[in-house]
């Protein structure tokens, strides 16, 4: 599972004005339109599964809306211009700023679902639980919904009926607190005043407040003489409200919540609203902001699937950055949640947390790839990426209510160079962000695609090097008889590393010793790699990298390479990877067989089908059309071993050659083609080149089609 999170509001806003404290008019907004289907597409192909949309939820701006029949927010009780995603003005509607056509954006949105469920991810969103904005009204609710404190008693503080808590009749006092909106002689009005969304039970809150939110009442109330009381039978008025709002959004397609603060909020509520929500909708995933260690356990029993490991393995992952901590300490973090292991969501970046590339936190984008890959690799559990991070985008801006402090403003309209360039402009990349982009997204795939990375078996491999601790950290992962050898290195210079493989290892992966085939799956280079009961692997691991051996071990005999079946074929990859194109389009386009006759040569190929039909000439041409849009896919090229009895269904074995032996290797071009082969290819169609058909035949006595072709 790879989450990407998108401040939905600056993606694919190009307008480069950025002023400082800029409005709409002037700055610009990211469009839900703006995800259409090649841009999905772009981002699953980094290895994305799931995509977190951030500020779907209309919230609180300055931007007037009020012709629209939208409330005008007051410019007192809103961060900066574009104002916070977490301070929610109505559950029931979308933020307008996102949307091309303003009444229609609700359709917008369902599209917008509809597109990325297209392109095989599914959708995450923004869910905040615990506060709403001071102004919250709903004007889109479904008919017969009671507004959020409609039906409250303001001269009680507390109620279990009331949806807010208050200020025994006390008018809100926001002296001292600067919004930037250049509108402080109007004041704002609020009485009595609401109880501040950070848990502040006083009319007077500061300038680091939450001050724009107010806090929603669950039950619980916080100024009982004897401590916190909870009054949760019967059911309290805002659980039955926002388990509404949330069934709302999972009709709508969502497939997941990322629930803001959810430590905030108690656990009884979320036991009983996740036990409603998947109920009705099975599959539902529900991810928490829970910052307290101690009550990791409590939230995943009440109905949470995942949990930021923020005060975990991503405070433990920067210290090592910033070289701060051994990389003993990842083994540490590991080892405090390994009961829960599969639950705990990994990441170096978020809307909250500062850029690697920032100058508050490692200063050079490169320096985060180690984290990264012990990130994607060391476990099974999820992964998340910050929109951006994949470029080194550096957060350095000083944009207006947001500072220049190595964030990326979640108040301020704008927009960003490095997602610009990276999505609608790569022309414009450097050659230091092409990579990095490429090395992302390689771990980010094996993540998914590599069964040793998807379903392995972990092993930790620092206990026996300490001599690593200063700034390395190596692991194993294993399935079947795949094997992945991984050290990354954190240091400013290359690294040579002798890495000991304990006998523990051996029994614990069901390894024996041998000397195996092993290829560098960033590099793809090749080398032998010798694995024994208490000796050393020695590796070279570049600065600010890592390696990943992967090794396929035969079953037969564990000390000699797996041979499949040999040939003596001198391939060329580009126009092999590109005969397995050229047999599933000609199986769709004509419903024929694949191939079996054909000889792949690198200055020409020549290759034969049997037809119903002999093509016309607008059909000769769209094979050549499609050839290349496949190819400009840049699917990816993986490998699958199998035995025969664990064939996928559509695959047939006819063709292997009579020396073919139990374990058969399938080679995959995304979800586009799979078929059993031994051949070289290349890494994904990218690397193909240029289809160009040089000419046809008809042999009309045996209704066969031959294609001359060549690759470029």
């Amino acid at each position: 599972m790879i989450i990407y999170q998108i401040l939905t509001r600056l993606f694919g806003n190009r307008n480069t004005t950025r002023k400082a404290w800029g409005t709409m008019a002037e700055n610009g907004s990211g469009k839900m339109n703006n995800f259409d289907a090649a841009t999905l597409k772009r981002i699953r192909r980094q290895g994305v599964t799931h995509v977190w949309f951030t500020g779907i939820i209309r919230h609180a701006s300055q931007t007037d809306y009020s012709a629209c029949g939208i409330p005008r927010q007051h410019a007192r009780v809103v961060k900066g211009r574009a104002g916070s995603p977490y301070a929610i003005t109505d559950y029931y509607d979308v933020d307008p700023d996102l949307a091309t056509d303003v009444p229609r954006r609700m359709e917008e949105w369902e599209a917008l679902v509809d597109r990325v469920h297209k392109a095989d991810m599914k959708v995450i969103l923004d869910f905040v639980p615990n506060h709403v904005a001071r102004e919250y009204r709903s004007v889109c609710r479904p008919q017969g919904v009671r507004d959020l404190g409609e039906d409250d008693d303001q001269n009680m503080h507390f109620s279990p009926r009331n949806n807010f808590y208050y200020c025994w009749g006390r008018p809100l006092c926001l002296d001292g607190i600067n919004s930037g909106s250049g509108d402080d002689a109007e004041p704002y009005t609020e009485v009595p005043a609401k109880a501040t969304g950070n848990d502040l039970f006083d009319n007077h809150p500061g300038q680091n407040d939450w001050y724009e939110t107010v806090k929603l009442n669950y039950g619980v109330d916080y100024c009982d003489a004897g401590g916190r009381s909870e009054h949760f039978d019967p059911v309290p008025d805002t659980w039955l409200k926002m388990a509404d709002i949330l069934l709302f959004w999972a009709a709508k397609g969502v497939d997941g919540f990322r629930c803001d603060m959810a430590e905030m909020v108690p656990t009884a509520f979320w036991t009983y609203v996740t036990a409603r929500l998947k109920a009705a909708h099975p599959g539902l995933v529900f991810i928490g902001e829970v910052y307290d260690p101690t009550q990791y356990r409590a939230y995943i029993a009440s109905g949470f699937d995942y949990l930021y490991d923020k005060v975990g393995m991503y405070d433990c992952l920067r210290d090592i950055i910033c070289g701060r901590r051994p990389t003993t300490d990842i083994t540490a973090q590991w080892q405090s949640t390994d009961d829960i292991r599969d639950h705990m969501l990994y990441f170096l970046e978020n809307h909250d947390e500062q850029r690697i590339a920032s100058d508050f936190f490692a200063g050079d984008a490169r320096k985060g790839l180690p984290a990264h890959i012990v990130s994607c690799l060391l476990q099974t559990n999820p992964y998340m990426l910050y929109a951006g991070q994949e470029f080194g985008e550096r957060g350095m801006d000083s944009e207006g209510f947001s500072g220049r402090d190595g964030r990326t403003t979640i108040f301020d309209y704008w927009s960003l160079d490095t997602l610009n360039h990276g999505f609608y402009d790569s022309r414009q990349l450097s050659r230091d962000e092409r990579e990095l982009n490429a090395a992302y997204t390689a771990v980010m795939r094996m993540a998914g695609e590599e069964r040793a990375a998807r379903e392995g078996k972990t092993f930790d491999l620092m206990y026996v090097n300490p001599s690593l601790a200063d700034n390395r950290f190596a692991f194993l992962r294993k399935a079947g008889n795949e094997l992945l050898f991984v050290a990354v290195n954190f240091g400013d210079s290359m690294s040579s590393c002798a890495v000991r493989i304990p006998a523990h290892a051996f029994d614990f992966m069901e390894l024996s010793e041998g000397e195996w085939e092993a290829e560098e799956l960033l590099t793809r280079h090749h080398r032998r790699l010798v694995f024994k009961r208490e000796g050393a692997v020695e590796v070279d691991v570049p600065a600010h990298g890592g390696v990943i051996y992967k090794i396929i071990i035969s079953d037969k005999d564990m000390n000699e390479d797996l041979i499949l079946n040999g040939h003596n074929k001198d391939e060329f990859p580009p126009a092999h990877t590109a005969e397995h194109l050229l047999n599933r389009l000609m199986m769709r386009m004509f419903g024929c067989e694949r191939s079996r006759n054909a000889h792949i040569e690198r200055k020409k190929s020549k290759i034969s089908y049997v037809l119903d039909h002999k093509p016309t000439r607008k059909e000769e041409k769209a094979i050549a059309d499609e050839m290349n849009r496949l190819i400009a896919e840049d699917l990816p090229v993986t490998y699958e071993m199998v035995d025969r009895d664990h064939i996928p269904e559509g695959v047939t074995l006819d063709r292997l050659p009579d020396t073919a032996g139990e374990k058969l290797r399938l080679v995959r071009i995304g979800d586009y083609d799979v078929c059993p082969c031994i051949g070289k290819h290349v890494r994904s169609t990218g690397q193909i080149g240029r289809f160009e058909l040089l000419g046809t035949n008809w042999d009309q006595d045996t209704m066969t089609f031959r294609i001359r072709f060549k690759i470029v």
